[in-house]
């Protein structure tokens, strides 16, 4: 029954061990192995480790002796340098560090696919929805929240399930079908006999951030099959703002065109230069009669207890009421409230950067995440075996924020109206608030049931999977209905004996003007007034079945053809519901949504051959090619074939030439299809007819005059200034993206192995590509259209007729998803890999770089294409430097990643603007980032096994630029995940094993 178990164990090393040959490279070797029955007599542990390395190279996990490029990572890695989770795990890789990645800290206060929490991966920079994602080679189904669900959780996999991760660095539809754009990622489980438990720890030395994990696993192999179960617990207690120096204050950053000096105001209360984040107040509008120099400012409360008015104290700026230099338009102020923001001296003053509840906000949301996973194999026959696998996860996280929330629907108040101020002037009465977080679930389960087995020579594999995410998302809101009724109580409507129309809520005449209200500090009353929390719920469930057989067709001169031939299906179906407040649009200040749901059944049928060309030849001593098919029909889009030939050729001497050519292409993801009314607003200033009088664009103009909107039309009357901007689905618009993707690649091995390198040329070209059209763009594509008349992107818009106070301001504005944009990816990979015995231990260095030459993106035939590559958060140049060492019973790891310059100057064509009448230098720009880490392993009494290590040696803190540049957290680039946001850290992992 062992030699069975060794067969069981062998067909499904062969699936999981290759990629591009995926269902044959393993075949050979395990053809020979058969022929040791000393080996097949092996321990069932070592046999299958034995197995995965299918390939026989000593440079296995440099992926260096494949037809086309393949990385290998380690769960060793995550010990050697502190690594938490799957996603930080494969960000170490160039082919993802090479862009943005998406992070947990961005969906804090950002709606990102897949909802707060998520995280994914996105080789190449061409998207998550283009990476195709493995478990043990079967798909992973989606996981998170939210609408926009299509690519898989990497927190729904704890990093101590996994032994290894296989990357193929190039496109693989043929395959493996839709989605496998970019390439594939193959994350393997461990397997084997015995048990072990790990704890371990994150811990900076600034306090913030710890992560903190244990797991155990437990493997038994017997006479028919095997078994094993991990469970794990983590923990991410989260980062706040004020834990870090870089995120508790967003300086202006701004330097003077002429001198170089700093522009930015000093905060006179603190000595420092001011923290420019939204504040809170009584907004002043501007008036045309101020005095020069000054512009509307706000008044606000002190609340720190200083005169404003003493010239020796905190504030010399304010000028008193009446004195050359004060405000006309305000004749009395209360005690406490002092103008602010008029001047840039004034502009210190201005409140709002480290407001206790921003100083609280969430940079890294707190996370906690238990998963347990079970898989097993029993031999049914001698030819044939059943296993199966199981996975539960359930993540929970939470994340804390500020906003502002106004009197917008009823515009400014006259000043006179707020208790004990006077003057002709208008105010709008600005609040802060803390309510504003969000409480996610995440529970995802995948279930692998499947049948192996040999007709003769023929190996056989059949298996069904079921994967199940469900979602719950908590978002605190403003209910609007209760705004309208409170701002209504300034137009002098009662407010006793009301209700809202769709909270419930008795009517709270909420005090506008109240400090305390503004400051954050609403009484009980109004906070039950005016706040709530939404709830949605989000269930993706993906089936899936897939069966193969493989073996060798016939032989040639130079060795067996070997052939592969499978059939695949594959039903997915998503179903977000909003919270109820978000369906009936009662939510304030937030985009809206609607439900979004719909399925979709894939059919397909592949087949792949392996052929040795020539053998033993002159510079020839081997040359395979493989060549594979695909027919693909989606239900929701149509059907496809795709394709793909590689080629490898072995000249001698340690050299070896790899090629390959294919087509890829990427079915409508589901919410790219059903995505319901998401609604939000855009300014009425996108509108390119808006005093198109003295527009320099002639193509506008004239289409603006077709249109019939006249020359007089240079402001906008009514809609509050902005536009209703609605976006959903392109069911029965959208057809497939289809790709071509080309690699070229030279390796080296030296003789005994010491040394091997290689270079890879990429290239891969997206045609009609999906994107997410904005309202902007589609009223752009409209009146800069060369066929006005029949331009379909001007049906997607509603306009005023100017019959209202000469009116034309547009309504609404409809955009969404559409196949419209290009996009080509070129670069080069280099691999370097040098190991040998000393003296003094065993020495491995591992260099992993990647130049990336091309990622431009072109959303229409008319645009120009926009080359991403050396922009903020996409380095030209990164790579990682690996040196390992061990000697005796200790093992000791040091790893350098670097990440080239970057700058967004080219991208806005200009690096200035103007602060306070001023022509000021902003700061797009981040210089070469360099992190290391240390550490260092041993082993006890031969059971016990500890870790310890500092991750970021040097404390490098992320780089400053300017807000007004760039999105941010503090100063530090939002969009740059190669950042580290946790500073300098002490790890452990300690590993007891039975």
């Amino acid at each position: 029954m062992a030699k069975q178990s060794y067969l069981s164990s062998s067909i499904r090393s062969i699936m999981m061990a290759g990629f591009g040959t995926a269902l044959l490279a393993g075949a050979p070797a395990f053809a020979q192995d058969q022929q040791s029955e000393e080996d097949q007599g092996a321990d069932e542990k070592e046999t299958v480790v034995e197995k995965i390395q299918v390939t026989g190279s000593r440079i296995r996990t440099d992926g260096l002796d494949s037809a086309t490029p393949i990385e290998i990572i380690t769960t060793e890695i995550a010990e050697d340098q502190g690594l938490n989770t799957l996603g930080e795990l494969l960000r170490t890789s160039t082919v993802a560090a090479g862009s943005d990645q998406l992070i947990a800290a961005y969906s804090v206060g950002f709606v990102t696919n897949g909802g707060q929490g998520a995280e994914s991966i996105s080789m190449r920079g061409l998207g998550a929805s283009r990476t195709l994602v493995l478990l043990n080679g079967r798909r992973a189904g989606p996981a998170g929240t939210r609408g926009a669900v299509s690519a898989f959780d990497m927190n729904a996999l704890p990093i101590s399930i996994i032994e290894r991760v296989e990357i193929l660095k190039d496109g693989a539809s043929s395959l493996y079908g839709s989605d496998a754009v970019a390439g594939v990622i193959n994350i393997i489980t461990k397997k084997g006999e015995g048990g072990e438990v790990n704890v371990s720890g994150l811990a900076p030395f600034e306090g913030g951030g710890e992560t903190y994990r244990v797991n155990g696993t437990y493997g038994k192999a017997f006479d028919r099959g095997s078994w094993r179960v991990v469970a794990d617990y983590n923990v991410n207690t989260g980062l706040k703002r004020g834990d870090r120096d870089y995120f508790d204050c967003s300086e202006r950053y701004l330097f003077d065109y002429e001198t170089g000096e700093r522009a930015d105001p000093i905060d006179p209360r603190t000595g420092e230069y001011h923290c420019s984040e939204s504040g809170f107040g009584l907004f002043h509008a501007t008036g045309t009669a101020l005095p020069p120099g000054t512009s509307g400012g706000r008044f606000q409360y002190n609340y720190d207890g200083f005169d404003p008015q003493d010239p020796t104290t905190i504030n010399p700026y304010y000028p008193e009421i009446g004195s050359e230099g004060s405000n006309p338009y305000v004749t009395a102020v209360p005690d406490g409230w002092y103008w602010a923001g008029y001047n840039r001296d004034a502009d210190g003053l201005l409140d709002g950067g480290r407001h206790p509840a921003r100083m609280n906000a969430t940079v890294i949301p707190e996370t906690t995440v238990a998963s347990v996973y079970l898989q097993g194999d029993y031999d049914l026959t001698d030819t044939t075996s059943m296993y199966g696998e199981l996975l539960h996860s359930s993540r929970n996280t939470k994340s804390e924020s500020v906003r502002q929330f106004w009197t917008r629907e009823i515009g400014y108040s006259r000043i006179s109206a707020v208790p004990g101020f006077e003057g002709s002037s208008f105010v709008l009465p600005v609040h802060y608030t803390d309510h504003y977080g969000n409480d996610t679930t995440v529970d995802y389960s995948r279930a692998v049931v499947g049948l192996e087995g040999s007709i003769g020579f023929w190996n056989w594999d059949a298996s069904y999977q079921r994967s199940h995410n469900s979602g719950e998302y908590k978002q605190d809101i403003i209910l609007f209905d209760s705004m309208i009724m409170a701002q209504e109580t300034l137009l002098g409507v009662p407010c006793e004996g009301r209700v809202t129309e769709t909270s419930g809520r008795a009517c709270y005449e909420y005090d506008w003007f109240d400090p305390q209200n503004m400051f954050g500090n609403p009484n009980q009353e109004a906070r039950d007034f005016l706040f709530g929390q939404d709830v949605g719920n989000t269930t993706y469930k993906q089936d899936t079945f897939d069966a193969y057989i493989t073996g060798d067709l016939f032989n040639m001169p130079s060795g067996p053809v070997g052939v592969a031939a499978g059939v695949y299906w594959q039903r997915d179906e998503l179903k977000d519901t909003p919270g109820e407040n978000t369906l009936a649009g009662n939510s304030w200040g937030l985009s809206g949504a609607g439900i979004t749901q719909g399925s979709a059944i894939t059919r397909a049928v592949y087949a792949e051959f392996q052929m040795p060309l020539l053998r033993d030849l002159p510079g020839v001593e081997s040359l395979d090619l493989t060549a594979s098919g695909r027919w693909t029909d989606v239900s929701a889009y149509g059907s496809d074939t795709t394709f793909k030939v590689s080629a490898n050729w072995t000249i001698g001497a340690g050299f070896r030439v790899r090629a390959s050519r294919g087509s890829s292409f990427r079915a409508p993801a589901l919410y790219e299809l059903y995505l319901e009314n998401q609604t939000g607003f855009i300014g009425q200033t996108s509108d390119p007819c808006l005093n198109w009088v003295e527009s320099t664009n002639e193509r506008v103009r004239q289409n603006c005059a077709a249109d019939g909107i006249p020359e007089t039309y240079t402001d906008t009357l009514g809609s509050s200034g902005s536009i209703l901007s609605i976006s959903g689905g392109g069911a029965g618009q959208l057809k497939a993206e289809t790709s071509i993707s080309e690699g070229i690649g030279l390796v080296y091995t030296s003789p005994e192995g010491v040394l091997a390198a290689s270079i890879d040329y990429y290239d891969v070209v997206i045609n009609n590509q999906i994107s997410n059209v904005s309202g902007g763009a589609v009223l752009s594509q409209c009146y800069n259209s060369e066929d006005f008349a029949n331009e379909p992107f001007c049906d997607q818009f509603q306009r005023n007729d100017g019959s209202d106070d000469g009116d034309w301001s547009i309504i609404q504005v409809r955009g969404g998803y559409l196949n419209t944009a290009e996009q080509i990816v070129r670069g080069v990979d280099i691999v370097v890999t040098y190991q040998d015995s000393f003296d003094f231990g065993d020495l491995r260095v591992k260099l992993d770089h990647t130049n990336q030459i091309q990622r431009s993106f072109q959303q229409f035939p008319t645009d120009e294409p926009q080359n991403s590559i050396g922009l903020v958060g996409n380095p030209r140049h990164v790579g990682s430097l690996n040196t390992t060492l061990n000697r005796d019973d200790w093992s000791f790891n040091w790893n350098m990643s670097y990440f080239d310059k970057t700058e967004d100057y080219s991208y806005y064509g200009f690096d200035d603007t103007t602060y306070r009448g001023n022509q000021v230098r902003f700061v797009a720009e981040t210089p070469t980032y360099v992190l290391h880490s240390l550490s260092a392993s041993t082993t006890f009494n031969d059971n016990i096994e500890a870790t310890f290590g500092i991750g970021n040696l040097f404390d490098k803190q992320p780089p400053k630029v300017s807000p007004t540049a760039s999105y941010t957290f503090g100063n530090v680039p939002l969009f740059a995940s190669q950042l580290d946001y946790l500073g300098r850290r002490a790890f452990f992992n300690l590993s007891y094993s039975f």
